[in-house]
């Protein structure tokens, strides 16, 4: 029989170096990847934001995402709709970024970040947006608000026209700034939507990039709020927010490598969270996808004959980028197919859609990019018709 004491002994002896043994064979396991769920998602991969999105701009694919449609406040990131209904306007000529913008005392009224206008004080329309890009200013929106519909209420009416034209269901605007008001939310999902149209107009992708600026002959300095310009290489666009409500938000972009990604994250808890969770996004989003170039913008497809036009032919050319984004690895077994008649009728104006160029992947289609006219083709005159006629003749004889 074993006494007690032997038996503690002996159960320290053994016990205690297969415990050290098991300490080192784990520390001698190698870090296998952590395994994935059925959507692709890397089980590791999360976020403190409430709401987050990892948008394709060309395709408007969602990459990956958290909560996408949850609706939550936004803060300034509100601006990105404000800008972008003022660049429509400024590209549609019902304003020139030269306009003199006059401050009100409603805007002058506004808290919050701001440059500080005084009733009266006049910034012209392009400094004004730049003020609202860079400086986040609450004041500026106002004045680009009233300066585009007359008043801020008739402003903030067709920002959600304009979102129910995006086909947006989670959002809904009170104001053009972004300060707390019941009512005023959006997702992740629609913001990045809004943000890659606004990524349409090379007006917004300038002033959105100014990281510092001089207002009233160098008298106030505007730093960009998105420090992502400076922190991560890529990010060109974008637009932060903080409340207390909202916490903190960005609604931002970045393009390497030909492969432009929308990151929005709302909601994350604590100073410049929004930035580390969106550069987690965009870590995740280059590590694993990449840009298949197939036709580039404006190439020749086909030339097509012309029916009654002073030219005989015209060329069908890509209306944008032909490409897709796949998973890095998965590029193998894209076609492409065009759809276009047998001839076209003139006048042909320059940029008329003509049909389509059709990508396939295992002969499933994925996507359709615009074939349009080359160039303008006039419509022949009834002399000119009957020349063609004879020439045509005359040559096959």
């Amino acid at each position: 029989m074993i006494g007690k004491g032997v038996l503690t002994v002996y159960r320290k002896k053994i016990l205690v170096p297969l415990f050290v043994l098991l300490m080192l064979l784990t520390r001698a396991m190698p870090a296998w990847p952590a395994p994935e769920n059925e959507k692709g998602t890397p089980a590791g991969m999360d976020t403190t934001a409430e709401s987050a999105v990892l948008m394709e701009a060309q395709s408007g694919q969602v990459l990956w995402s958290k909560n996408p449609d949850k609706e939550l406040p936004m803060a300034s990131v509100t601006k990105i709709m404000t800008l972008l209904l003022a660049v429509e306007a400024v590209e549609q000529g019902k304003v020139s970024l030269k306009d003199r913008v006059v401050a009100s005392e409603n805007a002058w009224e506004m808290g919050g970040s701001q440059i500080y206008l005084e009733p009266g004080e006049e910034f012209s329309f392009e400094e004004m947006l730049i003020a609202v890009a860079v400086g986040s200013a609450n004041d500026a929106s106002v004045a680009v608000a009233e300066h585009l519909m007359g008043s801020e209420e008739a402003f903030v009416e067709a920002m959600n026209q304009r979102a129910k034209k995006l086909g947006l269901q989670h959002t809904h605007f009170v104001n053009s700034t972004g300060l707390p008001a019941r009512g005023h939310y959006t997702s992740a999902r629609d913001m990045a939507v809004i943000m890659r149209e606004c990524l349409k107009y090379p007006l917004f992708r300038r002033i959105s990039s100014i990281y510092e600026y001089d207002l009233r002959g160098g008298k106030f300095k505007l730093w960009n709020t998105n420090k992502l310009l400076k922190w991560y290489e890529g990010v060109d666009a974008g637009k932060t927010g903080w409340t207390n409500e909202a916490k903190y938000c960005l609604a931002s972009s970045a393009e390497r490598d030909g492969l432009r990604l929308i990151a929005v994250v709302l909601g994350t808890p604590e100073p410049r969270s929004h930035f580390r969770e969106s550069i987690k996004l965009y870590k995740y989003g280059f590590a694993r996808y990449k840009v298949l170039n197939l036709m580039p913008a404006g190439a020749t497809v086909k030339s097509l004959p012309v029916s009654k036009g002073v030219s005989n032919r015209v060329d069908a050319v890509t209306a944008g980028r032909v490409s897709v984004v796949v998973p890095k690895g998965e590029d193998k077994g894209f076609t492409t197919r065009v759809e276009l008649p047998e001839r076209v009728t003139a006048p042909v104006a320059k940029g008329q859609p003509l049909g389509y160029c059709v990508v396939l992947k295992n002969n499933q289609e994925v996507q359709r990019v615009p074939l349009v006219a080359g160039s303008e083709v006039k419509k022949a005159s009834l002399v000119q018709q009957i020349n063609k006629v004879f020439t045509r003749l005359h040559g096959t004889r």
